[in-house]
């Protein structure tokens, strides 16, 4: 799933359309109503869902140089590190896959031979066993916590900044 930004009256042809897959837009969308929430609008949430919210030229444009001057300025890298942290912070899960053992052997594991298969040295001395292997959590029993799949990046911001000034509002579709 994706969340389609299409710009209103466009002045250039970057104003005409953002895209971004669900994980790049939830932080995305999060840092703005988080970091810039006077500038998002009369229902931030709607920002989230891709069911029309927007804002109009002048809001846009206000929220594009906002974003632009916090990248200038170094407020979005710091915040993308402050982002890094809180997800090294957070517990790793237990993988469902191997039911937490780091061994995959139901059915699809034992027709792939992941109960037989070798781990990485660097794996087998972590777990203690040279062998029995899952693809959800490399043999481990654990997983990063699910929040490590919404990435958030620097540049994404920086293109969505130079999208909302050539817009002429957007809508999220």
């Amino acid at each position: 799933m994706g969340m389609d930004v299409y710009g209103k009256a466009a002045s250039a042809e970057h104003g005409q359309y953002f895209r971004n897959n669900v994980w790049y837009w939830r932080p995305l969308w999060g840092y703005i109503c988080t970091e810039f929430p006077e500038l998002a609008g009369d229902d931030p949430e709607s920002g989230h869902y891709n069911d029309g919210y927007g804002l109009d030229a002048d809001d846009a444009t206000r929220l594009g140089h906002a974003l632009l001057d916090a990248v200038e300025s170094g407020k979005t890298e710091q915040f993308r590190l402050d982002y890094l942290k809180e997800l090294a912070e957070l517990p790793r899960t237990d993988c469902p896959h191997c039911e937490a053992t780091g061994i995959r052997s139901d059915d699809i594991g034992r027709e792939m031979g992941m109960p037989d298969k070798a781990l990485k040295p660097e794996i087998a001395s972590l777990v203690g066993r040279e062998f029995g292997w899952c693809n959800g959590c490399d043999g481990i029993g654990t997983q990063e916590h699910f929040a490590h799949s919404y990435p958030f990046e620097v540049e994404n911001v920086k293109e969505f900044g130079e999208f909302l000034l050539a817009s002429g509002g957007f809508e999220i579709c």
